[in-house]
């Protein structure tokens, strides 16, 4: 069990433990909103960190596919787009968590009312010693007052008229000191009472409410740890493909991808012209452009004169290599 410290140690002489107690239990609920916005704005970054990795990953992608090096930018693109979905998987264990601090600081809040209800009588008994100590106070400083002025116009002789006026002053004055007195005395008993639970109260709550942001605090931190396993998995994946890309599988790929074939040129021989075979060509050749043909295109003679000397070219080069 927590020693009681609230219990012990905001009593003093002004009687401020409440308020101080008081206000600290609403800095609570402060401290829980701002976590949450601490979260929030890690989530954020993270957001944009996953989105730019992203990105990242497609320019790899849109790097040029030709060359040796065209395989490694694969192992570029895989990792990065994995280390993308890392930090968004992030994301999103941060957005579930800032759930749960939003749905706290919800409770925290219908406690506190509750909680403000409760203390009321102590919050009045706080301003009930705190006025009647004032009030104690005064009469005090004005039965010494009145004590010490009929004690000096005895010694100055003053008349017994006087002093029976001044006597009557003290004695009221000493009879309110003494009813503040036993105010004062009424009020502490119902005071210290009320506070003893208050500062109990106090104590408790406040004992939930750091126990409840450790747990919280605890859950991000799982989450970035996680996080930070799987980057580094990923990177240790990055490595090993990249160290089994090696120079050799580069080049192997290339010519596999690439390779135009494996056969060599062959040989090839001097072959003796055979006349007979060349005449039979050229009759195959003639065959197809008879004369006759130029006949039928004799009305677009001077459409066709370029295809008729070419024509007769061919026709006399054939003849020339016959005589020959």
């Amino acid at each position: 069990m927590i020693t009681p410290y609230f219990l012990e140690n905001f009593w003093g002489d002004k009687n401020n433990g409440f308020d101080v107690l008081y206000h600290n239990m609403k800095h609570g609920q402060i401290s829980s909103k701002e976590l949450s916005e601490f979260i929030r704005e890690r989530a954020t970054i993270e957001e944009a960190y996953s989105r730019s990795m992203t990105k990242l990953a497609k320019t790899a992608s849109n790097c040029s596919q030709l060359g040796t090096f065209a395989p490694v930018w694969d192992v570029f693109k895989q990792s990065t787009e994995k280390l993308g979905a890392c930090h968004m998987e992030l994301v999103r264990k941060l957005q579930e968590l800032i759930k749960e601090v939003q749905k706290y600081v919800e409770e925290q809040a219908k406690n506190h009312k509750k909680t403000k209800e409760e203390v009321a009588s102590t919050l009045e008994a706080v301003q009930t010693i705190q006025s009647v100590s004032q009030a104690l106070q005064k009469s005090k400083e004005n039965y010494i007052s009145k004590t010490l002025e009929q004690e000096r116009m005895r010694k100055e002789g003053a008349t017994q008229r006087d002093l029976d006026k001044a006597g009557l002053k003290v004695k009221k004055a000493t009879e309110t000191y003494k009813s503040y007195v036993e105010k004062y005395a009424t009020a502490k008993t119902e005071f210290e009472q009320r506070m003893t639970e208050t500062a109990q109260k106090f104590q408790g709550i406040e004992e939930e409410h750091v126990l409840r942001i450790q747990e919280i605090i605890h859950s991000y931190c799982q989450s970035v740890e996680e996080t930070h396993i799987q980057i580094g998995e990923v990177q240790e994946e990055f490595v090993k493909n990249m160290e089994n890309t090696s120079v050799e599988s580069l080049i192997q790929k290339l010519a596999e991808s690439k390779g135009t074939g494996k056969e060599r040129p062959g040989p090839i021989e001097f072959e003796e012209c055979n006349v007979s075979i060349a005449t039979e060509g050229l009759n195959e050749f003639f065959s197809l452009f008879p004369f006759s043909f130029l006949l039928l295109c004799r009305e677009h003679i001077e459409y066709n004169f370029t295809l008729i000397s070419l024509i007769s070219s061919l026709y006399n080069n054939s003849f020339r290599m016959l005589v020959l």
